[in-house]
Order: structure tokens, then C-alpha cells, then sequence
């Protein structure tokens, strides 16, 4: 093997691995109210479409809007993406995740959210960055009844 092709693969393997941060970075910035977190993962100019009923938004400052209207909405979250796919070429991206959200929502009380995110990445001047996250919603589903009893998190719950 060449060096080139062995810096090539570097490369991809590097990329790969920014890009999974970038999308656990996401979930991570929104379940800890992390606004600095939630700031540097996007390019300027990026989207954040959510679209119903959380809505869409534009540009970093737009983004982190959105946040704090989210999470005055839902003030707790816990986000899990998995079953990524990710697809590079050169310095632009794209990966689909799947999503699994609790969430404690002021009106609907517990709620699971779940649907996929559809992703575009670039690297610009050496760093990857979110260009734009459209989410499909799957399910909003409201769950009466559920109150942790242990943990951490035991205000997580809210009446609904």
C-alpha cells in the first residue's frame, strides 16, 4: 500500500470519527443545556430543521434560539443516536441517524420521540462542522403514567 493510500484511509478513519463526535456532541449539547457544546458543531449558515412541530432554524444564533425555546418546552431530554450511516467524500458528508428522545414536556408531561436525522456535513479550513440536520419525526408519544423512582434524574418527571 501506498502512502498516499495510507493517508487517504487515515483520513477517512479521522473523518468518520469527527463526524460520529459531532453527531454525539448534538445530543449531548441539548440533554445538558451545553449552549457553548451546542455552538461549535455547526458551520455558519447551517440549518437545523426540525420541521413539525418543533420548527425549522438557520444560522448558529438562530440555532441556539431554538435551543433555549426547546428547552424552556422540554426542560429535560435524553437523546440516543445510533444506527449511523455515514458517507464522506473529499471534505462534504452526509450520515442518517436514528433517534430515541425522552423527553419531560411542560404540556404532554413524559414523552418518546423518535425518528431519523438526515445530515450534511463539511470540513472546512481542517474542521468538520454540521451544514445541515433534517429530522423526520416518526412518533411524539405522551407516556401517562411514567415516574422515576431512582437515580439522578428522579426530577426528570413531570405531571402530564
Amino acid at each position: 500500500m501506498s502512502a498516499h493510500e495510507i493517508q487517504t484511509r487515515l483520513d477517512a478513519i479521522e473523518s468518520r470519527i469527527a463526524i460520529e463526535r459531532l453527531i454525539s456532541e448534538y445530543a449531548y449539547a441539548f440533554d445538558g443545556h451545553d449552549v457553548e457544546m451546542l455552538r461549535g458543531i455547526w458551520h455558519e449558515g447551517a440549518l437545523l430543521a426540525l420541521g413539525e412541530p418543533f420548527g425549522d432554524f438557520s444560522g448558529i444564533e438562530g440555532i441556539v434560539a431554538a435551543a433555549h425555546l426547546l428547552w424552556a418546552q422540554s426542560p429535560h431530554m435524553h437523546h440516543w443516536m445510533s444506527n449511523i450511516l455515514i458517507d464522506i467524500d473529499s471534505d462534504e458528508a452526509t450520515a442518517t441517524s436514528a433517534l430515541d428522545c425522552l423527553v419531560a414536556n411542560v404540556e404532554s408531561g413524559p414523552t418518546q420521540v423518535g425518528g431519523v436525522y438526515r445530515d450534511r456535513f463539511e470540513r472546512r479550513n481542517g474542521r468538520w462542522g454540521i451544514v445541515e440536520r433534517r429530522f423526520e419525526l416518526h412518533y411524539f408519544t405522551p407516556l401517562p403514567g411514567w415516574k422515576p423512582i431512582h437515580g439522578t434524574e428522579v426530577p426528570f418527571s413531570v405531571s402530564a
